[in-house]
């Protein structure tokens, strides 16, 4: 076994068939049971191909999902014997475990996914070493553990920084975890502009709220959010500000519902604080309470692409 860096491995390796990965990051929550392995592929539009046959090679994989070129997996902890197959169980995760403040994650793959398993993924940004295992290529087996820093991930739901002459939340949310992002360094994951319910009446006029997601370390969760915060303050031009945090990888039950629910009927601000602090949703009002309705339904929505842009009309 080899243990390099990734400029050791840029050194040592550097083959015409090695494409390094861009970046590869891996989220947890408080609970540490799951673990969520984010990797930027190094071909423009990712490959649906990695996702089909880890998806079915390793039974840690609970759900994959290609967007461009960012794969991201949903893994179990735990360990496990890849039967591996050629085209039809050709790679996977073999193993997954947090240790203090790394993950270490297990790659094993035939041919040239043995090859991605160990040498493009141990040159990607983000990783902090390589145990090379075995080395692929040609029609051997590849395997590799990957060690990366330990991130949580931290999902902000917002709503409610416009009024009818002017300002637009979705760019101002967008500018401001960019902002952090420059300024902080901290890794601005997603943006999802959420379709809330379009007949409402104190709506600005598309009724959108939006999610703004990040993986930071456990030391600087509390550094972002007043980062949002003051910044939010600064920038808003209403007076019904409000945002609300989670920082775990599953939404409750009752919060998807009401998302769901925000979509097609009026909801008030009596409801939504009742069922953020019920599921221990951290609400941050900013100049007033009235977007916390809006910024709950967002997390609500979190996890449910087939919904963020639906509208239900009435007849």
């Amino acid at each position: 076994m080899e243990i390099l860096t990734p400029e050791e491995l840029k050194e040592k390796y550097n083959d015409p068939w090695i494409t390094p990965y861009h970046e590869i990051l891996t989220v947890t929550d408080t609970d540490e049971e799951k673990i969520e392995l984010i990797e930027y592929h190094p071909c423009p539009v990712g490959s649906d191909w990695m996702i089909t046959q880890y998806k079915q090679t390793s039974p840690l994989i609970t759900d994959a999902k290609r967007d461009g070129n960012k794969h991201t997996y949903y893994v179990k902890k735990g360990k496990t014997e890849l039967r591996l197959k050629p085209s039809y169980q050709a790679a996977g995760i073999e193993e997954a475990s947090i240790e203090e403040d790394e993950i270490r994650i297990v790659h094993a793959g035939l041919a040239g996914a043995g090859v991605g398993a160990a040498f493009c993924r141990g040159k990607a940004e983000g990783v902090k070493r390589i145990e090379l295992l075995e080395k692929g290529g040609g029609s051997k087996v590849g395997r590799a553990a990957i060690i990366t820093p330990k991130l949580k991930k931290v999902i902000i739901g917002l709503d409610d920084t416009d009024i009818p002459t002017e300002g637009a939340t979705w760019t101002l949310a967008n500018n401001i975890a960019n902002e952090i992002q420059d300024e902080k360094g901290y890794k601005y994951l997603e943006h999802i502009t959420c379709q809330l319910y379009p007949n409402n009446p104190n709506k600005t006029k598309n009724c959108v709220s939006i999610i703004l997601v990040f993986a930071v370390k456990e030391d600087e969760k509390e550094d972002l959010i007043s980062s949002i915060k003051s910044k939010l303050k600064e920038k808003t031009l209403s007076d019904n500000t409000a945002f609300v945090v989670y920082e775990k990888l599953d939404i409750p039950e009752a919060v998807q519902q009401y998302g769901l629910e925000a979509k097609k009927s009026m909801k008030y601000f009596d409801e939504a604080e009742r069922i953020a602090k019920e599921n221990n949703i951290r609400i941050e009002y900013v100049t007033g309470q009235g977007g916390l309705i809006g910024a709950l339904a967002a997390i609500g929505l979190y996890n449910n692409p087939e919904e963020y842009a639906k509208v239900y009309y009435e007849e």
